[in-house]
């Protein structure tokens, strides 16, 4: 395959520029579609154009071509490609087809669309260009929100807290940091009241609970009638207890007292 520059200078080709050049019917593409009425023409003119599109989409693809220069040149494909448009709705509108309307999509070398936003696209190297890859970076997808109903069912016991001490991890921190709590205030108490140890018994008191000395008659008759201790212990009472007939005589004598003052009889004793 020759390239461009080589069939440019074939005998053909510089024979059909002579000889346009010598009878001045060298076509320009019309500035504004509108002007042109012709259906052939604006075919004609829309072919020219996707051929340029073509050459400069394939320049574009060289990265070392640096990055004015590859400004450049999509800037300049960009304005075709609106150009086209423009020569695509005069074609329509002269009752040809509607190339947009059935018009395939803008794909890159990969196959996949070509980015842009807003109708400006990017092509070749002007993809990697610096500010433009960010551009089009996709945002990772939201996580999708659980609904009520999804989350009742992970609330169990444990989400409140009712089963904190079945781990066997909680109870003896819990042990270990009530012995350091006590064992600070029992310091601090001993603090206070200049060293004394906490262990010495205050006899202060007598233990009347606990002592031989204070073993009731009760007691020793308990254990005359009883030496095996089958009966069990009785009820040993430090304060004298009054007998039976005491407390009979006690309620006779209150009796008597009512009814003298009732009658109004002075006691004589």
């Amino acid at each position: 395959m020759a390239r461009n520059a080589e069939k440019a200078m074939t005998t053909l080709a510089r024979w059909r520029a002579a000889k346009e050049t010598e009878t001045g019917k060298q076509e320009r593409r019309p500035y504004l579609a509108s002007e042109c009425r012709d259906l052939g023409q604006c075919e004609k003119w829309r072919l020219e154009i996707i051929r340029e599109i073509s050459k400069k989409v394939a320049q574009i693809q060289n990265a070392g071509l640096g990055e004015f220069r590859i400004r450049d040149l999509n800037d300049e494909i960009n304005k075709l490609l609106r150009e086209k448009r423009h020569w695509e709705n005069q074609i329509s509108d002269l009752g040809g087809p509607h190339y947009r309307r059935y018009g395939p999509r803008m794909f890159d070398a990969e196959g996949r669309e070509v980015p842009g936003n807003r109708g400006y696209k990017y092509f070749g190297a002007a993809k990697d260009l610096p500010g433009v890859r960010e551009l089009f970076e996709q945002e990772p997808p939201p996580p999708p929100k659980k609904t009520r109903s999804e989350l009742m069912k992970d609330i169990d016991a444990d989400y409140y807290g009712y089963r904190d001490d079945d781990d066997g991890i909680l109870l003896p921190l819990e042990e270990k940091a009530e012995k350091l709590a006590i064992q600070r205030a029992v310091e601090e108490w001993n603090n206070a009241k200049g060293g004394q140890k906490t262990d010495e018994k205050e006899d202060d008191e007598p233990d009347i609970y606990g002592s031989d000395a204070y073993i009731t008659r009760d007691t020793e008759q308990q254990t005359k009638e009883d030496p095996m201790g089958l009966l069990g212990p009785r009820f040993t009472a430090h304060v004298p207890v009054p007998s039976q007939k005491e407390i009979e005589a006690a309620l006779l004598k209150k009796r008597k007292l009512e009814l003298m003052k009732k009658y109004g009889i002075e006691d004589d004793e």
